[in-house]
């Protein structure tokens, strides 16, 4: 049995690739993958991953950078 180790910036068209694989061949039989833990705090991982949604879901707030106090309607 090998091990391999991946740094996979997710971000990159690449990464999100090689992800997708790695996701199609976890089920397979002599296939195990095994995330290293993170640094980060577990409840600010979820602030990230629920922002990454609401940006997909298109609920975002648009800033006009020219007037930004004027944007936020303050």
């Amino acid at each position: 049995m090998a091990t391999i180790t991946l740094k996979i910036n997710e971000r990159s068209k690449a990464g999100k690739m090689v992800k997708d694989l790695l996701e199609l061949i976890a089920d397979k039989p002599g296939v195990e993958i095994i995330e290293a833990k993170s640094h980060y705090n577990p409840e600010f991982i979820k602030k990230i991953k629920k922002s990454e949604q609401q940006i997909k879901e298109g609920k975002v707030k648009i800033l006009n950078t020219d007037d930004i106090w004027g944007s936020l309607g303050l």
